[in-house]
């Protein structure tokens, strides 16, 4: 199962528990006022909150699970999305990099005097319009017979995909460890009924 799969399938659990758990929380207290109000009821009206009770426990028991598992898949998720965007950045420093470097190359082939595109200069100019002036001014000085030509150092510029970190995380695999599924009604039909109070006889 996936992150993103695993998230919504456990925040849903945690829905279902928690609303389920409302609806016996309402009925306990109920119960508990007619064993407050109504004397001829009460030992029918103990039982019944005990097992309302031990449904809430099993309840609360399943809720804390999925909650802890739902804990775990954020802290997988974050890495996974960290770790995208370490990537990209890591990326974006090298392209920085290589960019700079074909700049100071540009600047260099304008100082010998040699001939070099018009987009590199623009490239240049556009990064610094004083490097681009000297770098003109100490190629016109120099007389040379023959001037080097040179290619564009940028040629096509290949975009690169990166994925969506939100997409890498939620897509990544939820791994090991994960809580049976188990519907609410499943869980409170597990919780055993209390034996009843033995009358005693004198």
């Amino acid at each position: 199962m996936k992150i993103g799969e695993a998230q919504q399938a456990y925040r849903g659990q945690v829905q279902a528990y928690q609303s389920q758990r409302s609806v016996l929380a309402k009925q306990l207290e109920e119960v508990k006022k007619r064993m407050k109000y109504s004397p001829e009821t009460k030992e029918k009206d103990e039982q019944e909150a005990a097992t309302l009770e031990l449904n809430l426990e099993a309840l609360d028991e399943k809720k804390d699970e999925y909650q802890e598992y739902l804990k775990q898949l954020s802290d997988r998720y974050f890495a996974y999305w960290n770790a995208e965007v370490a990537k990209q950045q890591k990326d974006a420093s090298q392209e920085n990099a290589q960019e700079m470097a074909k700049i100071m190359e540009v600047a260099r082939r304008l100082m010998k005097g040699a001939i070099v595109p018009g987009s590199d200069e623009k490239k240049l100019m556009e990064f610094s319009m004083d490097l681009y002036q000297v770098a003109k001014n100490i190629g016109a000085m120099i007389q040379r017979q023959k001037r080097e030509k040179y290619d564009s150092l940028w040629g096509e510029k290949k975009e690169k995909d990166y994925a969506d970190p939100q997409e890498t995380a939620e897509n990544a695999e939820a791994g090991p460890g994960a809580p049976e599924i188990v519907d609410v009604s499943e869980t409170m039909a597990s919780v055993s009924q209390p034996e009843p109070a033995a009358e005693c006889s004198i």
